[in-house]
């Protein structure tokens, strides 16, 4: 019989190998924070800038003292980082690059086929003539490529012309790399010039790619089950974590029963032998409140988070506004080690203004007093984190439970 893991010690052990319980005005600096991405395994890259990007709010909800800079010198300068493909574009520790190496190979033919269907016609033609050009001329951005058939300013992604798709599958595939962002646009060189060769050149073999995968995994989650594991970086197959797993249950690893939220049958995941340590271990999150990112790791997984946590998200973007539950972007609020509602906020740089619309609270949630000062001091921090000057509430604030 499996043994059994508490829901709240679940949740706890989860948001502890997160970073959500780390002091969160410790002070952090360019090492910290490069630890602190490591532990996480990867920080998702988005470009919807409503309050923050994604990337920056996901490290200052874990670190009150993070520092953009810092960021962009451990990717930049230090070259510890390189920006490509898990389950979205994001942050990766330049440690795991030897590992990327599979995925770049597997990439190659896939996306051929793929982007042959829904992307521009010619893309394959054009993706000698930019590899020529990066080789000769140094980092390059897409506009740089407008004599080769580029998209014009403002299109999407939707509409790559084979310029971009060309740029795009060189980056996909590991021949080039980000070098830097200009505003948000990439800015991509050689990854022989990019990647130090130290990571570049380390060769590992499929069977040591699949067990770094699983463990690495298991690692950052906790507990999991086989498909868990193969989706957390999403790079290897179900099938190849359920063999990993099958493989080592007994010698490395153990089946355990996690409790879920709503307390009904529990899910049956693999856990490191010594899994009782680690819930030891875990240390408690903060209790104060936190607005989270809506691509924060710890949400990822939309139903690990329904059930450990109990709540239930969804971002709204590509819903059209007339059915919309919430709004546009809205951000989980994390009170401790449970979720508690959800807020619906603007960064208005125009106005200096930190504008909130609407605040939902969970089912059973009450906003008491010190609920509601944990979530004004929590926009006071994001107020500064920002530069904006002022928290504004809508006329037509929408007050659910308060």
């Amino acid at each position: 019989m499996a043994d059994l893991i508490r829901n709240e010690d679940a949740r706890r052990l989860f948001l502890h190998l997160q970073g959500l319980s780390r002091p969160s005005r410790e002070r952090l600096g360019r090492d910290g924070l490069r630890d602190l991405i490591e532990q996480i395994g990867f920080v998702q890259i988005d470009s919807i800038n409503t309050v923050e990007r994604a990337h920056h709010q996901i490290l200052f909800s874990r670190n009150q003292t993070y520092r953009q800079s810092h960021l962009r010198a451990l990717h930049e300068r230090d070259r510890a980082l390189f920006e490509n493909w898990t389950h979205d574009a994001a942050m990766i520790p330049c440690v795991f690059y030897p590992y990327w190496r599979h995925r770049f190979a597997h990439e190659r033919d896939r996306l051929r086929a793929r982007w042959r269907k829904w992307r521009r016609d010619g893309f394959e033609d054009l993706i000698d003539t930019i590899r020529t050009k990066i080789d000769r001329d140094g980092p390059t951005m897409s506009r740089d490529l407008t004599s080769t058939g580029e998209a014009r300013a403002g299109d999407g992604w939707w509409d790559w012309h084979p310029a971009k798709t060309a740029l795009e599958y060189l980056w996909r595939t590991g021949e080039i790399a980000v070098v830097r962002r200009d505003g948000f646009q990439k800015v991509y060189d050689l990854s022989e010039r990019a990647i130090p060769e130290a990571y570049r050149t380390i060769e590992v073999s499929r069977s040591e790619h699949v067990d770094w995968a699983c463990r690495s995994a298991l690692d950052r989650l906790g507990f999991a089950t086989s498909g868990e594991l193969a989706a957390f970086w999403d790079a290897i197959s179900p099938k190849e974590a359920a063999h990993w797993c099958k493989a080592r249950l007994g010698s490395d690893l153990v089946e355990v029963a996690v409790e879920s939220a709503d307390e009904g049958k529990p899910r049956v995941c693999f856990a490191r032998l010594d899994f009782r340590t680690r819930l030891a271990a875990a240390a408690d999150p903060p209790s104060r409140l936190r607005v989270l990112s809506p691509f924060d790791p710890i949400l990822r997984d939309r139903a690990r988070t329904e059930r450990l946590f109990g709540y239930r998200y969804r971002i709204e973007v590509f819903v059209p506004a007339a059915k919309r539950e919430y709004g546009y972007y809205v951000f989980p609020l994390l009170e401790g080690a449970k979720f508690v509602g959800r807020i619906d906020m603007k960064h208005e740089r125009q106005d200096g203004a930190l504008r909130v619309k609407g605040v939902w609270l969970e089912p059973r949630v009450r906003f008491s007093a010190a609920r509601e000062r944990r979530l004004d001091a929590e926009l006071e921090r994001i107020r500064k984190f920002t530069g904006a000057d002022r928290v504004v509430f809508d006329d037509g604030y929408d007050k659910t439970g308060r």
